[in-house]
C-alpha cells in the first residue's frame, strides 16, 4: 500500500513551470543569443577589414615595386600603374601612381605615392623613393 501512495504522488503531482518562469527563461535566452550574433557580426567585419587591407597592401607594394623599376622621367608627375591582375580578390580595386621631385630642378630623385582605391574609396596610401642612377 506504501508503494501506491509514493506513485500517486509522483503521478498527481501538480508543481509544474509557471508563465512568469517561461518569460524570464526565454528573454534571458534572448538576451544570451543577440549578444552571441552581435560578436558574430564584429568579427565578420573585422575578417573582411582584415582581408582588404592585407589585398591593397599586395597591390600597393607591387605597384611600388613596378613604377621604381621602370624608367626614370625627368619631371613626370605620374606614372602609368602595373596591370591589375583580374582575379576575384582585386575586382574593384585601382591604383594611382603620382610622384613630384625632391628637389627643384629635378636632380634624380622623385617622391612616390601610390594610392590604392577599393570601389572609389581609398584604402591605402604608399609612399617611396625611385632615382635615376
Amino acid at each position: 500500500m506504501r508503494f501506491f501512495s509514493l506513485f500517486k504522488v509522483f503521478i498527481y503531482r501538480e508543481s509544474g513551470v509557471t508563465f512568469l518562469e517561461t518569460v524570464v527563461a526565454l528573454a534571458v535566452l534572448g538576451t544570451i543569443a543577440v549578444i552571441f550574433l552581435g560578436g558574430l557580426v564584429t568579427t565578420s567585419k573585422a575578417a573582411f577589414t582584415a582581408d582588404e587591407r592585407a589585398t591593397a597592401e599586395s597591390l600597393g607594394q607591387s605597384q611600388m615595386e613596378w613604377t621604381q623599376s621602370a624608367d626614370y622621367i625627368y619631371g613626370a608627375t605620374q606614372y602609368p600603374p602595373a596591370a591589375i591582375p583580374g582575379d576575384k580578390d582585386y575586382i574593384n580595386y585601382s591604383a594611382n601612381i603620382t610622384t613630384q621631385p625632391l628637389h627643384e630642378p629635378d636632380d634624380g630623385i622623385q617622391k612616390i605615392t601610390v594610392i590604392v582605391k577599393r570601389s572609389g574609396e581609398q584604402v591605402l596610401t604608399l609612399e617611396g623613393y625611385k632615382t635615376d642612377r
